[in-house]
This record gives C-alpha cells, structure tokens and sequence, in this order.
C-alpha cells in the first residue's frame, strides 16, 4: 500500500529517519502521515504549532511532539531555523522499548525549554547530533540516526518523573520483568487479532495470568494509558493506516480494526482525532 501520497514532507519510505529544515513560509495545513516527528521550535517571538485540536504558543528551543498518525498543523512559525526530525513508524513499530515509549508519552505534544530546561538542553544537543549524521557523508548515517532517536525516547523515558504531572495524577506500580515479557506477548497478540478474539481486559489478564486489578495498573504502568483507551488507539491507527485504502468502505475498515459498529467507531474516533472518520480520510484524500 502507498501512503506516499497522503504525506506532505519528502520522505523515503526505504529509510527510517530523515531531517527537514529550512523552510521559507511560516505555515503549513492541517496533515497526517504514518511517521512520527520531532520537532526543535525556530527562532521569533511567534511560534504556533497545533497538534490534535490543541493550539501551542511556543518559544525557540522548546520541542513539539507528533506521534504517528496525528493530526497537526503549522499555524505561524518559523520554519527556516526549525529543525523537526521524522521517523518511520514501520521502525518504531518493530521495537518493543520503542513503542512502549511513544505509547507512554502519546498524550504529550510539547515539552517547554522553561519548565524543563536541562531535558531541552539534551533534547537539542541530540537533534543537532541528528542533523549533523543526516548531512554527513557517511554510508552508515542511517544506523546512526535511528540509535540517536532511540537514544533520544530513552532520555524521554529517564525524564518520566518530572514529566509526570503533565501526563496524569496518579502513582504508576513498578512493573516486575517478567510481567513486562508477558504484556510484551499480550500486546504483540492484539495487534495481530484486532477483528477475530475476545479483547476484552479480562481475556487479556487471564493470558498474561495476572489478576485483573493488577494488570489494569501494569499496563498503565507502561503504556500511560488505560487498557481500554489504548486498544481503541492501536484500533484507530489500524483504521487510519486503511484509509488509503479506496476499496474499502469505512464499514469494513471499522470492521477490520476490530469495532463492532460504525456507531461505536465513530464516537470512538471522533473522541481521540476530533472529527469523524469520514471527515478525517476526506481531509487527507484531497492531499494527494
């Protein structure tokens, strides 16, 4: 399937990491695409990124976050000192740590230089070791940027505590390894049988052979989110990644990524994208 044509930066599908920066114009429409990116705010006093349906007034220095398949858009911002650092999500989809990280932070958009100024200050030294690899001339630049992104959800992960209010108000437990080896086992069986098993949290504690309570507050644990709200996101991105698809009908995406109703995929989809479904494949078939 060819997602090229819905993604609106240059970007290689061969490859798993790519630079894009000096851009004349101050903004850009509303857009999704299957990779990821980060991004470095440019300089001025005027820097408005939206992500989702949230607006953000940001400084130079300070990043912005978009997780695969998010809606965003550049409002008013520089875009020629702006460094944003794309991903494919095929790559962070094959790592588990990798995955778990970006689950974990995908409700957080923007992290700010003044809140949180020595993790910007690590942030940005690895973006400028990022652009420096993929302007290089060396063969392996494309091993070096991806060990650097991972090195780059790493130091997110180190940070999870000072990052913690700005994701949710209560304690997470501490998750034992060989509880993280079976949810590891749980998350990979989901994926893989969206439309056809019992998913429910129930069936899912009884194959990791854990309690219910506890592997409710494990997975939140690692994921930073409910069961629940992280299954319909898996079901949305596997509804999205479809989209392309002109030969299905959005009854049979739906039923692909695992709702049993339009109905229940629509307010589903409509609570975590701001839109309808058919609005949001609209949007972005008028792209090509």
């Amino acid at each position: 399937m060819n997602y090229f044509q819905y993604e609106t930066y240059v970007f290689y599908h061969s490859h798993a990491f790519n630079v894009a920066t000096g851009y004349e114009g101050r903004s850009y429409q509303n857009h999704w695409h299957t990779y990821g990116e980060i991004i470095r705010v440019g300089e001025g006093v005027t820097n408005v990124y939206r992500v989702n349906q949230e607006n953000y007034a940001l400084d130079e220095g300070d990043f912005v976050f978009v997780w695969p398949m998010e809606q965003h858009e550049i409002i008013d911002a520089d875009r020629k000192t702006a460094i944003v650092i794309q991903f494919s999500n095929a790559f962070a989809s094959s790592l588990f740590e990798f995955e778990r990280i970006m689950h974990y932070f995908h409700d957080l958009h923007v992290i700010r230089k003044k809140d949180h100024p020595e993790l910007t200050e690590k942030l940005s030294k690895l973006v400028d070791e990022m652009r420096d690899v993929y302007y290089s001339d060396g063969r392996n630049r494309e091993s070096m940027g991806c060990m650097l992104l991972l090195r780059t959800l790493v130091l997110l992960d180190e940070y999870r505590e000072e990052l913690f209010k700005e994701l949710h108000g209560e304690n997470a437990v501490v998750v034992p390894k060989e509880t993280v080896k079976r949810m590891i086992e749980v998350t990979d069986f989901i994926k893989n049988n969206l439309s056809t098993e019992d998913l429910s949290q129930a069936a899912m504690a009884e194959r990791a052979g854990i309690s219910k309570e506890y592997f409710s507050r494990a997975f939140k644990s690692l994921t930073g989110v409910n069961y629940n709200k992280w299954l319909n996101m898996i079901r949305v991105d596997r509804a999205i990644s479809l989209f392309p698809n002109e030969n299905l009908s959005l009854t049979e995406i739906a039923m692909h990524a695992g709702f049993q109703s339009i109905p229940s995929f629509n307010r589903v989809f409509r609570e975590l994208k701001g839109i309808a479904p058919s609005e949001y494949r609209n949007m972005n078939g008028a792209n090509k």
